[in-house]
């Protein structure tokens, strides 16, 4: 069974003219997944709050609800713009993650997709950065542990950029696997092949660092000679993905030359595993991807590989 989880107030967050992330991402996947999406924002989950506070320090979260308030034009970087609509459209984009997460948990062979902005893969406990302001796939990592009582969650993160926050935030435990694929070197600068882990956290972190230019085929080795046997070993209960799509070949973002079939085949190679391993349940989240009007289509590719098996 696969569902769509979003909420219209991600659009509030509206930047200045010329920023790459932008409401029309979020809007053009959903005309073209979910037409007539527009509606009412959905009820805000049980324990939100204290799923957020449990990746986020409470003294960064009052300091991004007060620049806000302000009206400061900036959050900690000139790549996290303010208006007034971001401080909603950050807590609506966690919301729809923790309630897709509780609906992929509440049975067997669910997946779905969390289409939502800003996204949040770059953000740190205490520090926006890199268009994001809170971790959205770590807050549901957190909400697995804690809510539903699971032992191992694992996230894959095929964003071109490497997502220093989710690293960071998980990296002394053993609880949760993170594995990236990113060009490398690229922002932010980190995810080198020897960041593994520290403390009980060592081998639970595998990066994947790649240099630009690189294809369908290079991903499809990578996925079948490390990411897809490091799941397998470690045997998760649910599988989160960082969904960003701005390895695509034309991203202006990127540098790298991926195409709709290789968002599909490796989406179908990870819902494979997760019917394997987790009970088929896999809860998606978009991070990047800002060749706007290719964005719908790298999604549906995506979907369609998530969607292809019966797990």
């Amino acid at each position: 069974m696969f569902r769509l989880f979003s909420d219209v107030r991600c659009l509030d967050h509206r930047p200045h003219a010329g920023y790459p992330e932008v409401p029309a991402r979020v809007e053009g996947i959903l005309d073209r997944l979910a037409p007539g999406w527009r509606g009412s924002p959905p009820p805000s989950p049980p324990g939100l709050e204290e799923t957020v506070a449990a990746v986020h320090d409470e003294g960064y979260l009052g300091r991004f609800e007060r620049a806000v308030a302000r009206g400061d034009l900036l959050l900690d970087s000139a790549d996290n713009p303010l208006s007034a609509g971001t401080w909603r459209a950050a807590w609506a984009a966690a919301g729809a993650s923790v309630a897709a997460v509780d609906w992929s948990l509440a049975a067997a062979g669910r997946q779905a997709l969390v289409v939502v902005r800003p996204p949040g893969h770059h953000a740190e406990r205490d520090r926006a950065m890199g268009f994001c302001f809170l971790n959205n796939v770590a807050v549901m990592a957190e909400r697995a542990r804690r809510r539903h009582g699971l032992d191992r969650v694992a996230i894959v993160d095929f964003d071109v950029h490497h997502g220093n926050g989710t690293q960071h935030l998980f990296e002394e435990r053993a609880d949760v696997l993170y594995v990236s694929l990113h060009q490398y070197p690229f922002y932010p600068g980190t995810g080198a092949r020897g960041e593994v882990g520290r403390g009980e956290g060592r081998g639970f972190t595998l990066n994947i660092p790649l240099p630009a230019g690189c294809d369908d085929a290079v991903y499809r080795e990578c996925f079948a000679a490390e990411v897809l046997p490091r799941l397998r070993a470690f045997a998760p209960e649910l599988l989160l993905v960082s969904a960003g799509f701005d390895a695509w070949r034309a991203d202006p973002l990127g540098g790298m030359r991926v195409s709709e079939a290789g968002f599909e085949e490796w989406s179908a190679s990870l819902a494979a595993v997760a019917g394997e391993l987790a009970g088929g349940r896999l809860v998606s989240v978009l991070e990047g991807g800002y060749d706007v009007a290719a964005l719908p289509a790298l999604a549906a590719a995506h979907v369609k590989g998530l969607t292809v098996a019966d797990v």
